[in-house]
């Protein structure tokens, strides 16, 4: 299963991506804190998505997952139960 957003979205993805980029600059956010906080915010993202999967979570981010490990740890990340299948 495929997870993200359609071919067609990603155009208006990009728009308000650009949006908040501009407003970010004009606010006076430091580059270092703006791509933390997008980290931190998209690899919570995706272990919601995958229930707290780190292998899959690693996979999705296109990261190894000792990186995604010191990366929960580096933002205090916590855990979503994984589910028992």
């Amino acid at each position: 299963m495929r997870w993200g957003p359609r071919r067609e979205e990603r155009g208006n993805l990009k728009q308000q991506l650009e949006t908040l980029v501009r407003l970010m600059v004009e606010r006076g956010i430091l580059f270092e804190e703006a791509v933390g906080e997008l980290e931190k915010k998209f690899i919570k993202q995706v272990l919601e998505h995958v229930h707290g999967n780190q292998c899959r979570a690693a996979q999705i981010l296109g990261i190894h997952r000792n990186t995604l490990s010191r990366k929960i740890a580096q933002y205090k990340l916590s855990q979503p139960k994984q589910n028992s299948r």
